[in-house]
């Protein structure tokens, strides 16, 4: 087989599925902290994004349309995953659930129950039992949770949709804190990983990918960058870069150096 077709049958890898949802872009973005509408929308073009996050709750549902952030997201151009972003138990995880899917008319649901204010880690015990709730009620479900290969293979097995470790606190920037759980993870995984929270820059992104991540999502990191639609560019080549590094395959790491043109290789002086 030669290279060309090598890359052919590798090429469609680069789309993946989430529910009845089939994407090319492995980037998914928030739509939160910009300091304009204008300068949201225009960072998700730049990213090349097809999946952005809505909190429901910080929805402005009355008052002029330009108010709304939904105003301003192409519903046509964009799949909305509407997420339960603020909630601190299951009860009020399943109300802005089910209040979503009656605002958007999608069963699409990014689980979010939080256990701490400060650090803002998820709660997974009370994810675990919001997932179960809304998968058996017809959602798909998206849940945010720590990076435990245990935690993640029990949504997995209740029927999420797709398991969406932390990489490191919200907000923080901090990239990627514990490669080894993140692959893990996606080691025994049948279902998308998608790594959530924590990113600060391009080369965290293309971490993630490389460690096998089926996408990234992210807020803080574009939208706070000095200039997020550079960010959102660069942050889009990074996806790319990083999932092809993953398919290429890395070469070993080794504890000595190896040379780049190994004696047995080289010509002997006449």
């Amino acid at each position: 087989m030669t290279i060309a077709e090598r890359h052919r049958q590798k090429e469609p890898q680069m789309t993946y599925t989430i529910g009845c949802h089939t994407m090319a872009s492995r980037l998914i973005l928030g739509t939160g902290k910009y300091t304009s509408f204008e300068h949201m929308r225009e960072a998700l073009e730049t990213s090349g994004t097809e999946m952005v996050t809505v909190a429901i709750r910080r929805v402005k549902r009355d008052g002029r349309p330009e108010e709304n952030l939904l105003h301003h997201l192409d519903r046509a151009r964009y799949t909305i995953l509407p997420n339960t972003a603020g909630c601190y138990s299951v009860k009020d995880a399943l109300f802005t659930a089910h209040l979503a899917r009656e605002l958007l008319d999608t069963p699409l649901v990014k689980i979010e129950v939080i256990g701490d204010p400060e650090t803002l880690f998820p709660d997974n015990e009370a994810t675990l039992e919001a997932a179960a709730s809304l998968v058996k009620e017809g959602f798909t479900v998206l849940p945010y949770c720590t990076d435990d290969p245990i935690v993640c293979k029990k949504l997995e097995d209740v029927g999420c949709a797709a398991v969406m470790p932390l990489a490191a606190p919200i907000g923080s920037g901090q990239g990627v804190r514990n490669p080894h759980n993140i692959r893990l993870i996606v080691a025994r995984a049948q279902i998308p990983v998608i790594v959530d929270a924590g990113v600060g820059t391009a080369s965290d992104a293309a971490i993630a990918m490389e460690l096998g991540c089926t996408a990234v999502l992210m807020n803080t990191a574009v939208a706070e960058a000095e200039d997020p639609i550079t960010m959102a560019r660069a942050m889009r080549y990074a996806i790319d870069a990083g999932r092809l590094a993953y398919l290429a395959g890395r070469m070993p790491v080794r504890l000595h150096a190896s040379p780049s043109s190994p004696m047995e290789q080289l010509v002997a002086a006449g």
